[in-house]
């Protein structure tokens, strides 16, 4: 009996540690990712108010792909810190020239406004449902990756061929997928299977980063039929 008490005791103390531990994990997340998101969005701006050009399909994979290898690369170290800077910066100046174009739209404030807004309470509902529920959502990961493959397939194909019902059926996909990304990340770390929270900020800022853009896409092209 003492020894299926001590059994016990330790499945608690562990079990305890284990939840304190992804505590961090995701305080740590949360502080990081909304400190990039505020420097993405202050390079976004000033990169709207300078008038900088869209780097391009060539220089945007190029940099994008790199700084995602960059940041994997050093997430260990404190010059891990850097790179993420320096991907959401580079992933703002991007968005720049994005958001000039929407702006230029007749409804293009509201078409804004309605993303971010949608972008911020989804974020909010899928958090609060992972973190109380307690769930395990890492059986969406398999589904979630074949899901992406079948949409970059799907997007390349609607930008050759150049269908716009197409790319706005891609967009309410992908929309989909990164609510599904936001869910199954935060409940990695809920369940102590992501420990970095450098990668978890790097795969949640990706996640809001994408969804934002598909919800303009969405929103603009349902502003556009109101008029």
């Amino acid at each position: 009996m003492s020894r299926n008490l001590s059994s016990s005791i330790t499945v608690l103390e562990s079990g305890a540690l284990q939840a304190g531990s992804a505590r961090k994990v995701l305080r740590n997340t949360y502080a990081l990712l909304g400190m990039t998101i505020a420097f993405s969005a202050a390079v976004a701006g000033t990169s709207m108010a300078m008038g900088w050009p869209a780097p391009g399909l060539i220089l945007s994979l190029i940099g994008t792909l790199g700084l995602f290898y960059l940041t994997h690369k050093l997430a260990n170290r404190a010059s891990g810190l850097a790179a993420v800077f320096a991907l959401t910066g580079f992933m703002g100046y991007m968005l720049g020239p994005i958001l000039n174009q929407v702006l230029a739209l007749p409804h293009g404030a509201a078409v804004v406004t309605n993303a971010l807004g949608s972008t911020a309470v989804a974020f909010l509902a899928l958090s609060a449902i992972a973190w109380t529920s307690k769930r395990d959502f890492s059986f969406m990961g398999s589904y979630l990756m074949v899901g992406m493959l079948v949409a970059l397939a799907l997007g390349l194909g609607a930008m050759f061929f150049e269908v716009p019902a197409l790319s706005l059926a891609v967009s309410g996909l992908v929309v989909l997928l990164m609510c599904g990304m936001i869910l199954f990340e935060t409940s990695r770390i809920v369940q102590g299977g992501e420990t970095n929270y450098i990668l978890a900020t790097v795969s949640l800022y990706s996640s809001l980063y994408n969804l934002f853009l598909s919800l303009l896409q969405l929103f603009g092209v349902m502003g556009s039929d109101d008029q």
